[in-house]
């Protein structure tokens, strides 16, 4: 089969890889019908995390149809069609009975690697997102193995297409996993920082939920212009505004927001002692966006972190934070939870995530979308690949 695979720093290839066999009784074998390309999936093309291999396949973002079934599945069956969550989930260990899925303490067979010199112990496994969390084969490609079929796949019914319903993989329950536990309901404000994929959907979800007030902090103009026609954000273009956190409390009677969604995670574009503390690997992410989002949120709000993190923080503004009296919430998302809520949110209209679509590209152009995401040329907000476009 052809697949997207992965050769150092800015080199990805589609090339011929061998097909996927089942491995295990309740494995399936999927044929691929729509992937995309995640926000997470450039820190892997810019060779920033751990643990990846010459050749592995990336994508986590994908759905398809069931080719075989091992004799083990019997939550499917063969043409059935799908979409499968990021991570990878047993369903019956301690947390994945407390429904805490990316936390899963079976699927992900590494013991941990080193990160900054500490090592790190990995939660659940996770698709086409290297060896540290176990090594999967991702679902950018024409067939993916899926292991633990009976837990992670939901089945699709009919008369939605798969642009509806994709991003149920990952950006659209992320979104909404950052959205709740920043508590955001009816007359809620927020603030996110990041108008990614991520932040597009948590800024469709707090609206949904009844947010009032919603600013969105980036420094791309056309994803900010996106932002305020679909979902009626208030933009803050970083590049412009020297101080997007004095913005807000200033818009916010002085108090700040209520929650503060910080979706850019550790590439933010930092300080030039942060890129140096980086580049020495003496700092493993750059904390501006977070420090943005401590300072932007009122006393005893949220802060919620669905950006991903790794290694220390130089900076990082614990005491404001404690004397504000903030929580925080955050970690990889909880998908199998959030996905069947989710679904009948699209089936009854209340979201529309194919609106954030930019692109719609055969499998075979990956690498063009890659380099396309990367740059963020032709206002490329989300790209979509079909095999067989």
């Amino acid at each position: 089969m052809h697949a997207l695979t992965y050769h150092g720093s800015r080199d990805v290839r589609y090339e011929t890889v061998p097909d996927p066999t089942l491995q295990e009784p309740d494995d399936i074998v999927l044929r691929v019908t729509a992937t995309a390309i995640c926000g997470s999936d450039v820190h892997l093309y810019r060779g920033k995390v751990p643990g990846l291999k010459e050749g592995d396949v990336l994508g986590h973002e994908f759905m398809g149809i069931v080719e075989e079934a091992g004799a083990g599945v019997t939550a499917l069956k063969r043409g059935d069609r799908v979409v499968i969550p990021f991570t990878i989930a047993c369903g019956n260990c301690f947390f994945c009975e407390r429904e805490l899925y990316a936390a899963c303490e079976t699927t992900n067979p590494d013991k941990g690697l080193l990160v900054n010199g500490k090592g790190l112990r990995p939660g659940a496994g996770m698709f086409g997102y290297t060896h540290f969390y176990g090594g999967y084969a991702g679902g950018q490609a024409e067939f993916v193995r899926v292991p633990k079929a009976n837990v992670g796949p939901l089945r699709i019914p009919e008369g939605l297409t798969d642009e509806q319903v994709l991003f149920l993989s990952d950006i659209l329950p992320t979104g909404y996993q950052a959205v709740l536990n920043g508590q955001v309901g009816p007359g809620s404000t927020c603030a996110i920082f990041g108008a990614g994929p991520v932040g597009l959907m948590a800024a469709a979800c707090a609206r949904m939920l009844g947010a009032t007030r919603i600013f969105m902090v980036d420094h791309l103009d056309y994803r900010l212009e996106f932002a305020k026609n679909a979902y009626g954000v208030e933009p803050i273009n970083f590049k412009a505004q020297d101080d997007p956190a004095e913005h807000i409390i200033a818009a916010t009677t002085g108090r700040g927001v209520d929650c503060s969604i910080e979706a850019v995670g550790f590439e933010a574009e930092g300080s030039l002692l942060e890129t140096a503390l980086t580049t020495l690997k003496l700092e493993g992410s750059s904390g501006v966006a977070l420090r943005q989002a401590i300072a932007a949120t009122r006393r005893g709000g949220v802060v919620s972190v669905p950006g991903v993190y790794a290694g220390p923080i130089h900076g990082l503004q614990f005491g404001d934070a404690f004397e504000k009296g903030l929580t925080f919430r955050m970690g990889q998302t909880h998908v199998q939870r959030l996905m069947p809520e989710l679904l009948q949110f699209v089936q009854e209209g209340k979201l529309n995530p194919a609106v954030i679509i930019s692109h719609r590209l055969p499998l075979s152009r990956v690498v063009d979308g890659y380099a396309m995401f990367d740059k963020k040329e032709d206002a490329c907000r989300k790209v979509v690949l079909a095999p067989g476009m």
